[in-house]
């Protein structure tokens, strides 16, 4: 028996002087394919598959959805009691929005008016030059406090030529009442801004604690606890957030802002209607 070595294999089998190889046969026996691979008759060939077509193992959906993701889709995806939330925060944030606009043009138009009434009051030499003057300062509350001050100096007047004594109290009390109208028609809608400050933050919080519950209840829910499982609900507790803090913060300030206008004007009023008793009481002399 003689072997021919082939590479680390030494096949078995007897030598045939007439091929060179072995004989094979008695090795594959019913397997000619095999047997031809083996003596080099028939080529190993080695299929080339491009790269291009060779299969690309699947993405989980769970880890491409968070790529899809975005914040309008997790809000729209998100519970009924969250979407509520960012509902009532949008709502008073669109209107101190609107009576933010509308209290600064309203106060703007108030403060040009009234300096230009009180130069005219004080230029003036007779308060019915003055009260001639007021229809081009229709948005002062100097001009509501005059007028109601002049009427009521107008009766005591009269009052006065009939036998009745000038009581400059009666004209006191008038102006008082008008300063007491003023402010409280200058204070509409700024209450309103402080509680959008004080319960937006705490509406956006109890959205916040929502979604995390409801984040955490949909744990038990999937089999895997992965990140893509509490990433919903966690976004949109933090936009409710978000939202909470961004009608809160513009709300505060705005009534800081205009808390401290109104002030101002209130204390003109005040010093305007010492002024106008003065007036009434040089006038009532003589």
């Amino acid at each position: 028996m003689l072997g021919v070595s082939i590479g680390n294999f030494t096949p078995p089998g007897p030598f045939r002087s007439d091929t060179g190889l072995c004989d094979t046969s008695a090795q594959f026996g019913p397997y000619p394919l095999m047997e031809g691979i083996y003596q080099g008759v028939l080529p190993v060939t080695t299929p080339s598959v491009p790269v291009d077509t060779l299969p690309v193992p699947a993405i989980p959906s769970a880890v491409a959805s968070v790529h899809d993701d975005s914040i309008l889709s997790s809000i729209l995806g998100g519970s009924v009691i969250g979407q509520c939330v960012l509902l009532i925060l949008l709502g008073m944030s669109v209107i101190s929005w609107a009576i933010m606009i509308a209290k600064w043009l309203e106060f703007r138009r108030v403060r040009r008016d009234n300096e230009g009434f009180f130069s005219v009051f004080c230029d003036a030499s007779s308060l019915q030059r003055i009260d001639d003057a007021t229809i081009r300062f229709e948005k002062s509350p100097f001009v509501r406090m005059f007028r109601s001050g002049y009427r009521e100096l107008l009766r005591g007047a009269q009052e006065r030529t009939e036998g009745a004594g000038s009581d400059t109290g009666a004209v006191a009390a008038v102006l008082r009442r008008v300063e007491f109208g003023e402010t409280h028609r200058l204070e509409k809608g700024i209450t309103f801004l402080a509680t959008v400050a004080s319960s937006a933050p705490f509406i956006g919080l109890f959205g916040t604690v929502w979604g995390i519950m409801t984040a955490f209840q949909g744990l038990s829910q999937v089999k895997s606890t992965t990140i893509q499982a509490v990433a919903p609900g966690i976004s949109e507790a933090l936009v409710a957030t978000a939202v909470g803090l961004a009608a809160a913060i513009p709300a505060a300030i705005a009534y800081n802002y205009f808390a401290v206008v109104l002030r101002q004007i209130r204390q003109g009023m005040h010093a305007f209607g010492e002024d106008f008793l003065g007036m009434a009481q040089r006038s009532s002399n003589r």
